[in-house]
Parts: C-alpha cells; sequence; structure tokens
C-alpha cells in the first residue's frame, strides 16, 4: 500500500514539475520559478520515500536512514519554498521579505539540528530507525518533533492561513481557486503531523499502536496530490474551454457596480444597451465583457480632470493603517480615486492638480490581466472602507470647491 500511494505521488510530482519547468522557460516569472524549485524538491522527496528505492539508498551508503533523512529534507525545502511565495503574494514586499529571511534561518537551522541528530544515531551499536516504532528514544523523538513541528504544523498552518485569506481578495479565479485547494492540502499535512504525535505519545505512553504508516501514507497521498493541483491549478486551469464561458460571466457580473456608475455618470461611453439584458450578455459573453472592460477603462480616462493628485496621499494612508497588501492598496487606491472623481464630476468641479495620465496602471498578462485588475478595482469600490474613508475625507474639499 505505501508503495503505491508513494509512487503515484512522485509520478504526479515528476510530471507536474516537467509542465512547470516548460512553462517557466517560455514565459519565465519569480512566482513559476519559485513553485518549479517547490515541486522539484517534492518529487524528490517523495520519490525518495518510496520503499524499495528508501531501501536502496540505505544499502548503497551503507548509511540507515539516509533515505528518510533526505525525503524530510525534501519536505523542509517545499514547506518553506510555498511559504515564501505566499508571503510576497500576501504581505507588503518589505515585509514579505523579512518574514522570508526569518523562516529560511529557521528552516536551515531546524535541519541541521536534524541532521546532527541523525548523525548521532549512527554511532549506536545497534541501529535504530527514524520512526514512530523507536519513540522511546529521546533522540528519535527530538528528531520527529523537531521535523513534524516546523514541517508541518508551523509552515502548513501558516500556508492553510494565507492561501484562504489571500483566496478571498484573489482577483484571478484560477489562482483563487488554486489557492483554496493548497489550503486543503495543506490541512490534510497538518492531520498527518498530528496523526505522527498522536502515535509517538502513545509509544511513549508505553501501548504498542499499529496502522500509523498506513494512515500516514493515505494522508500524504492525498494532501500531495492536492497541494500539487493547487499550485499547478493557475497555468493549466485557464486553458480549460469548458470554463471560460462561466469565468467570463462572473468576471461581467463582478465589474458592474463600478461601470453602472460610471454610465450613469457617462451615457456616452455606453456603446450597445442590449448588453444590460442578462441573457443578451450571456449568448455572446466575450463581446459583452470586452465592453464592459473598455467602458471602464474609457471612463477612467473621461474622468482624469476630475482625478486629484491630493486623493494618492489620502488613500495610501488609509490603506496603510488596513495592512493591504501591495496588489490590494494599488486597487484601493484607484477605486478611490474613481469614486472621488466621480463626485467631482457630478458637482461640475476639475481638480485643482489632475492625476497625470501616465499614473494609470497597466497590469501585465494582457486582456486577462486587465479583467482580473478590474474585477479588484471594483471590489474595492464598491466594498473597502479606504474608499469610504477617501471619500468622507475628501466631502469638506469638493462641498468648499462647490460654494466657491
Amino acid at each position: 500500500m505505501e508503495t503505491a500511494l508513494y509512487t503515484l505521488c512522485a509520478v504526479a510530482g515528476w510530471v507536474a514539475f516537467g509542465y512547470m519547468v516548460r512553462l517557466q522557460r517560455r514565459h519565465p516569472s519569480r512566482a513559476r520559478r519559485a513553485i518549479c524549485v517547490g515541486l522539484g524538491a517534492f518529487a524528490a522527496g517523495i520519490t525518495a520515500a518510496i520503499p524499495p528505492i528508501a531501501t536502496a539508498i540505505d544499502e548503497a551508503s551503507g548509511l540507515p536512514n539516509l533515505a528518510k533523512v533526505i525525503s524530510h529534507g525534501c519536505a523542509l525545502t517545499i514547506s518553506a519554498n510555498a511559504e515564501i511565495m505566499l508571503l510576497h503574494f500576501a504581505l507588503p514586499p518589505a515585509r514579505a521579505a523579512a518574514r522570508a529571511r526569518v523562516w529560511v534561518r529557521v528552516t536551515g537551522l531546524a535541519f541541521l539540528v536534524m541532521a546532527g541528530l541523525f548523525a548521532y544515531t549512527l554511532s549506536y551499536d545497534d541501529p535504530v530507525l527514524l520512526t514512530v516504532e523507536y519513540a522511546t528514544d529521546p533522540l528519535v523523538t527530538a528528531y520527529l518533533l523537531v521535523f513534524l513541528v516546523l514541517g508541518f504544523f508551523a509552515y502548513c498552518f501558516d500556508i492553510a492561513r494565507l492561501c484562504w485569506g489571500f483566496a478571498k481578495i484573489c482577483g484571478r479565479p484560477w489562482l483563487r481557486r488554486g489557492l483554496r485547494i493548497t489550503a486543503v492540502g495543506a490541512a490534510f499535512a497538518l492531520l498527518y503531523s498530528t496523526n505522527k504525535i498522536v502515535y509517538l505519545v502513545g509509544y511513549w505512553a508505553g501501548y504498542q499502536p499499529t496502522g500509523e504508516r498506513q494512515i500516514a501514507a493515505v494522508l500524504v497521498t492525498i494532501g500531495a496530490l492536492l497541494i500539487t493541483v493547487g499550485l499547478t491549478m493557475p497555468a493549466w486551469g485557464p486553458t480549460l474551454r469548458i470554463t471560460r464561458r462561466w469565468e467570463d460571466l462572473h468576471s461581467y457580473r463582478r465589474l458592474e457596480p463600478l461601470w453602472r456608475d460610471l454610465v450613469a455618470a457617462l451615457p456616452e461611453l455606453e456603446l450597445d444597451s442590449a448588453l444590460r439584458r442578462p441573457l443578451t450578455a450571456a449568448r455572446d459573453i466575450d463581446y459583452a465583457l470586452t465592453r464592459r472592460v473598455a467602458e471602464i477603462r474609457d471612463g477612467r480616462l473621461a474622468l482624469r480632470p476630475y482625478s486629484d493628485v491630493s486623493v494618492t496621499a489620502l488613500a495610501e494612508q488609509f490603506a496603510e493603517r488596513a495592512g493591504l497588501t501591495a496588489e490590494q492598496r494599488r486597487a484601493t487606491i484607484e477605486a478611490a480615486h474613481l469614486a472621488c472623481a466621480l463626485r467631482r464630476h457630478d458637482a461640475g468641479l476639475a481638480a485643482d492638480t489632475p492625476q497625470p495620465a501616465d499614473e494609470l496602471h497597466r497590469p501585465d498578462d494582457g486582456y486577462a490581466g486587465e479583467v482580473a485588475w478590474l474585477t479588484l478595482v471594483t471590489d474595492a469600490y464598491a466594498r473597502s472602507p479606504v474608499v469610504a474613508q477617501t471619500l468622507a475625507a475628501t466631502r469638506n474639499r469638493t462641498t468648499g470647491d462647490a460654494r466657491r
């Protein structure tokens, strides 16, 4: 059973690694590079954990447990790599870099401790295995606790938390789904660690529980496959044609709050009023979404004379207090500009110092990136307390200008 499950994980890992490496060569990016490193470590580690291969490694080296130490080192590598990648997604760059350095140091120190404990066990007259069956040996227990507490509890808890939290504000549908699946996979990794620790306690208490390896193999397989699917889903998900129409329709609806207010203020933006009917838009959703994106962009340009540069400083101040990530902050500032510019337009008041045209954000990834960006802006426009605070803070200025 263990051999079959670990082989399945290894095959999935190497396939995913090959797919992401090929994609990285065609379209290089830091995020994909991080995923490639993580998947490579996972595939190598789970391959070394396949029982016949682990036995061959130990026999060839003459060092019992060497394959297990290699596998555990790879597990720490993929956990640290995923953590660092998510930190850069979820936090401002400076904070993400600082926390990443801490995790790298802690992980490196933990693995050195594990390697030292492993080396010490080689001096035993009778070899021990770094498994729960030998838990009554203090060195084995220490080794397993360092690995489980850091490699699974600390990392996987934070990975699950970051994935689930970032998915709530992520504008790209397939990235959002991948993050949620990764979070569920990390939860199964937490169960794997919990299972190991329960058995450790059982052996120390004088019991001889059985079945730990089978339970661990099942939990590792489920967790590993979910994490592999989740990390690669943003790359292959958008290529599934069957889901594109649904995604476009969902984006079309999410853009409505901002589009509706822009068109109400600037009716000339709307080229085809028939698209207001849901069935008409759904029948040709590609065209409907393209028009909605274009009209929002045209509205942003039309409101430029009413978009005051002072709004940027206010929105940045409120965004910093709210602890927003770099992407959230940028989207929220643009939403605040639009909300304030719409109010000035309705009052007939041009901005004292209009925002320069070159400050209009142009996202990467072409049209798909444009849609994702504008959905983030629209969400902030409709719901962000930062936008509401900026509107409140600039209300007196607008009122004062109107009185003059």
